[in-house]
């Protein structure tokens, strides 16, 4: 949890963000003003754009990989497909970077806690279990029982929130959607000497996916990060669980990984071998379409939002721009009393998208026919990649709320 407060004259904002992952320290980041604002994430056009913004921010600390597009190859072998990625209006001449997530999250940790801000920095409030809050009071009441007034609380608590359920008034879990993941890391030097490795460090910069060719569904995602020093291993596959019966996420050896992908070439289950124990194994869950973000002086941002799956490597820019279209709304000097109509500005500037990402996800995860669909797809590629978070909520909030100033 954190809390940001302005430092314009007049009595200061109080905002409670519930919730220290990517999203929570965005948000944070972006509340301290600056001007604007799995184990491998994907960092590219919309998102990158207001991680581009952000004051002080070093994209050297992200140790990130250059992201072109992805080579695509079938479980059998074979020569691979390449599909480059739209990158509009960027500047960088990349669509992105493949970054490790600790890596993310430190630099944002760095920067919201930082003094080089516009506003004051945001306090970390480490191991305070937040149980349940009032929206439109903006009351939030911890594990141990002490209560906090907030003007405004950001609920970016994840697939889990409790602060969905406070905005919501009853309990909505994520659903199962019939398929896990096992993740693994290992050392890419572990790949020095190898037989039949071109087809992995040659060619453009990016992931290699790999799709099975039988009807079951199984993809391995071959993710470079932290320089090209780490290789993250991603292998996606049918649960035939009653996943409502395990625990979201468990440990699994890397026999049974091997016996889930057995029918794949032996040169794809070299990275399988190769994974450092514990492999972990995850559902893959997803959130049905919420009727609201917000109640009252309290909203939800990131996952507990529109928590989906992994499908089109949007789950940690989605929180990216959330955290930075919030930011834009509510700018020093935001009185208590705008916060309410902040708010509905919010959602209807970040719904309609999450919400987009959200099914597109699910969808070309479970449905035959759309598998692959965001990789072809310059259409979906430009709309999501093309799109400017922060120009879009500043103009908004210049058209509503006759007060816009530059950023």
């Amino acid at each position: 949890m954190a809390d940001s407060r302005s430092t314009m004259p007049g009595p200061p904002l109080r905002i409670f963000v519930v919730g220290a992952g990517l999203a929570g320290l965005a948000a944070a980041v972006s509340f301290t003003l600056r001007p604007c604002m799995g184990a491998t994430v994907t960092v590219t056009g919309a998102p990158l754009r207001c991680l581009q913004r952000v004051c002080g921010y070093n994209e050297v600390n992200l140790k990130g990989v250059d992201f072109f597009g992805t080579v695509r190859f079938n479980s059998v072998g074979g020569e691979g497909s390449t599909r480059l990625m739209e990158f509009p209006n960027n500047n960088m001449g990349r669509a992105g970077w493949l970054c490790h997530r600790t890596d993310l999250h430190d630099e944002l940790k760095r920067l919201a806690i930082g003094t080089d801000g516009i506003g004051s920095p945001a306090y970390l409030h480490l191991g305070q279990d937040v149980v349940s809050c009032d929206p439109l009071a903006g009351l939030l009441t911890l594990k141990n029982g002490e209560t906090h007034q907030a003007d405004l609380i950001v609920g970016s608590d994840g697939i889990h929130s409790v602060i969905r359920t406070s905005v919501l008034g009853y309990e909505q879990k994520a659903l199962a959607t019939g398929l896990s993941t096992f993740r693994c890391l290992f050392d890419a030097s572990k790949l020095n000497g190898l037989e039949d490795m071109e087809w992995f460090s040659e060619g453009i910069s990016g992931a290699r996916v790999v799709l099975s060719t039988q009807e079951r569904f199984r993809m391995l995602y071959l993710i470079p990060c932290r320089n090209g020093r780490v290789i993250n291993v991603v292998a996606h596959h049918t649960d035939d669980r009653d996943q409502d019966k395990y625990e979201w996420s468990s440990m699994a050896t890397v026999e049974e990984v091997l016996e889930e992908f057995k029918d794949f070439h032996p040169r794809y289950l070299k990275f399988l071998e190769l994974g450092a124990q514990p492999v972990l194994r995850w559902q893959l869950r997803a959130l049905p379409l919420l009727p609201t973000w917000i109640n009252g002086r309290t909203a939800l941002l990131g996952d507990a939002a529109h928590a989906t799956l992994p499908t089109l490597g949007q789950g940690a820019g989605m929180a990216l721009e959330d955290a930075a279209a919030i930011g834009c709304l509510i700018p020093l000097g935001t009185k208590r009393e705008d916060i309410p109509a902040r708010l509905e500005a919010y959602q209807e500037l970040r719904k309609s998208r999450g919400e987009f990402v959200n099914r597109e996800s699910l969808e070309q995860a479970t449905q035959p026919a759309k598998r692959g669909l965001y990789a072809r797809s310059k259409e979906q590629q430009a709309f999501l990649v093309g799109y400017d978070t922060v120009q879009t909520a500043q103009n908004y909030y210049g058209e509503k709320f006759k007060e816009f100033q530059s950023m």
